[in-house]
């Protein structure tokens, strides 16, 4: 790239992209082919070009300035559309990509698919590296913003921009220590209410939810002792008490590696869509669209294990 109308080389953009996802001179110098001197002239220009230091030196490591951490999302924004463009409409060759792309995605998918991702990254595409973001208590266009490549899980944005595609329904099943005294027996709606306390997962701290709806409408209610912000988190909780939770059957496998049991709920609980979400802007782009099809084969392939 040259420079733009104002004199500002745009090349310069790529840098101060690459410098701020490695917070490093040596990292950026390592990615884009450089020198070390090489690299750190290219940031005494950007730092010249913006009136701003970008990156500072805290201790042994480099922080970007608060300047910095507002603009960097328009700068990989940025970036990434001129990639688009300059791009032939197909990459001959998706080993020779390098490319980072971030992930907003439910903390238990991540969990469950992160692993298979990164294998198949490693033998496909090396050169492209995932981030995994957690899902925000706060609702923010992270997709628009260029904050993150794609959203996987519960899509519920309503920004008419951004496209979604439905992957499937999933399902709430319970989930306890072993040895649990709710596991014996018939388990009714009257039992799951009464018989135990009960652990919420929720990332905005609400101490209600569909379960506490479907009680209600049966005249039931439950005591819930508390929140935490990941099911993670819940099941070395559940592991230590007698507490009840819940967790996405996607997530089974974490349970039973942690020696925990699910089992069905006793209520009419709604279906969880999972879908995948992103901006327009990759549509034609073809390593976001090699991302997209690993992620819709790892969640739509999905066999879903029995509950014990």
């Amino acid at each position: 790239m040259g420079p733009g109308p104002s004199g500002f080389d745009l090349n310069l953009l790529v840098a101060l992209d690459v410098l701020l996802e490695e917070q490093s001179v040596q990292g950026a110098a390592r990615r884009l082919h450089l020198s070390e001197p090489a690299m750190s002239r290219t940031l005494g220009r950007i730092r010249k070009a913006l009136g701003d230091p970008v990156l500072v030196r805290a201790g042994r490591r480099m922080v970007p300035t608060p300047h910095a951490l507002a603009v960097q999302a328009e700068v990989s924004a940025v970036v990434e559309r001129a990639r688009t463009l300059f791009a032939p409409s197909r990459y001959t060759e998706l080993r020779s990509v390098s490319r980072t792309f971030t992930i907003i995605s439910h903390d238990a998918l991540a969990a469950a698919y992160a692993a298979p991702l990164f294998a198949r990254l490693a033998e496909e595409a090396p050169g492209i590296r995932a981030r995994f973001l957690a899902e925000s208590h706060v609702d923010a266009p992270y997709l628009r913003e260029g904050t993150a490549d794609l959203e996987v899980g519960v899509v519920d944005t309503t920004a008419p921009e951004v496209h979604v595609e439905y992957l499937g329904e999933d399902r709430m099943v319970g989930v306890v220590r072993a040895g649990h005294p709710m596991l014996t027996g018939v388990l009714t709606p009257e039992r799951f209410a009464t018989e135990a306390e009960h652990l919420i997962v929720s990332r905005r701290g609400r101490l209600r939810g569909p379960v506490d709806t479907a009680l209600a409408e049966l005249g039931l209610e439950r005591r819930v002792v508390g929140t935490v912000g990941t099911y993670p988190a819940s099941l070395f909780v559940l592991r230590e008490t007698d507490l009840v939770g819940l967790i996405s059957s996607w997530a089974q496998p974490l349970a039973a590696a942690l020696d925990l049991v699910t089992f069905e709920v006793p209520l009419p609980l709604p279906a969880l869509r999972l879908g995948l979400a992103w901006h327009p802007r990759h549509d034609a782009d073809p390593a976001h669209a090699w991302l997209r099809g690993c992620v819709r084969e790892l969640v739509a392939g999905r066999q879903t294990p029995r509950t014990g």
